[in-house]
């Protein structure tokens, strides 16, 4: 077979309806200030993590919204818990909170 240096992608689309939003759900139940973020990228702008890592808790919130889980835990471990998204924060989200519950909920819903 002739190899024309062409190759099929994998599909990129989000497919909502397969993906699993049972951690999204719990973190909402335990801290619905998560509810008010609205992916500005100020902690990401302001964060410790990120200047030594690729960490992007902003990235991570989205994830979690999509359903998107895969990988999420090892990310989590990257968050050195300082406070500084917290204080940055122009809609208050309680975001050291909010990267403990994802933990949480990560362990919870991990089969």
């Amino acid at each position: 077979m002739t190899n024309w240096g062409y190759h099929v992608h994998k599909d990129r689309q989000i497919d909502f309806e397969t993906n699993n939003h049972d951690v999204s759900a719990e973190v909402e139940k335990r801290e619905p200030s998560i509810k008010l973020c609205i992916s500005c990228g100020t902690c990401a702008a302001t964060c410790s993590a990120a200047v030594f890592t690729d960490f992007s808790l902003r990235k991570i919130i989205l994830l979690i919204r999509r359903g998107e889980l895969l990988g999420l835990e090892s990310e989590l471990t990257k968050c050195m818990l300082c406070g500084k998204c917290q204080l940055a924060c122009p809609r208050s989200v309680n975001t050291r909170n909010v990267v403990l519950q994802i933990g949480k909920a990560l362990q919870k819903f991990k089969s």
